[in-house]
């Protein structure tokens, strides 16, 4: 009788076990918790009529934009821009005035030598990397080039210290080329705006060139420089004095 028992309990015990509820840990398993918030809305692109009106109110207020870095010619625009990473262009127009007084040629800098350049841009951020940098280039722009700056992307791109950035600067201020070139201010204004979102900086060059009108591309670099740098800047955008801030999908601008 025993045996018995034991046998129709064990019955009874695996068919309430296959017919019973899940675990609450079971049944959390198997139902994950919603999201608490939904992601957030991709905003409206801008249409090709906005894109216009914003670069020709850019265009009266400012017709002729320059850039801020001080040089006398291609080569000494070369050097100060690849001087320019992670440094303002204030702290190394300060540097390369006196630099440039003496060494403005390839040849010229070559004489005065690594350990003097150096001198010269100490104030500069990673100076002793950059003179490095500069005898480089200039060793190279002399074997390579003839001494002149070359007027092709993957040439300047091939230069120490000169990466995607610094051609498409020399390509647009030295021989007047309708390029992009994005740096924190460039790279800000058109994710902030929405006008060219992009994770990277060469993804927003791309969509940058994709949207702007032809007929503004030869300063529209220079134009979203100095409106990153004065206008909408980082920690505190002066939305108030925005030229374009009825046209800007910034969900956070205070205007």
């Amino acid at each position: 009788m025993a045996c018995q028992y034991t046998r129709i309990m064990a019955k009874i015990t695996r068919k309430s076990q296959s017919t019973g509820k899940p675990s609450a840990a079971k049944r959390a398993k198997k139902s994950p918790k919603r999201a608490a918030t939904k992601p957030a809305k991709k905003p409206k692109p801008w249409t090709p009529a906005e894109v216009r009106e914003a670069f020709s109110r850019f265009r009266k207020a400012n017709p002729e934009p320059k850039g801020e870095l001080e040089h006398l010619n291609p080569y000494t625009l070369l050097v100060a821009v690849v001087l320019s990473a992670q440094a303002t262009d204030a702290g190394v127009n300060k540097a390369t005035r006196a630099l440039f007084a003496v060494a403005d040629t390839p040849q010229k800098m070559l004489a005065l030598g690594e350990d003097k350049v150096r001198d010269y841009i100490r104030t500069i951020g990673l100076y002793r990397n950059k003179a490095k940098n500069v005898i480089a280039l200039s060793k190279k722009l002399i074997a390579d080039f003839g001494g002149q700056v070359p007027k092709t992307r993957t040439e300047i791109e091939s230069l120490p210290g000169a990466g995607r950035k610094t051609a498409n600067v020399v390509l647009n201020m030295a021989f007047g080329e309708r390029t992009m070139a994005v740096d924190t201010h460039v790279f800000r204004v058109a994710n902030r705006t929405g006008l060219a979102p992009g994770k990277t900086p060469l993804e927003v060059e791309l969509g940058l060139e994709r949207v702007i009108p032809p007929e503004f591309m030869l300063h529209a670099h220079h134009w979203l420089i100095l409106h990153g740098r004065y206008t909408c800047l980082a920690r505190k955008p002066r939305c108030e004095v925005c030229l374009i801030n009825d046209l800007c999908r910034w969900p956070e601008k205070t205007v």
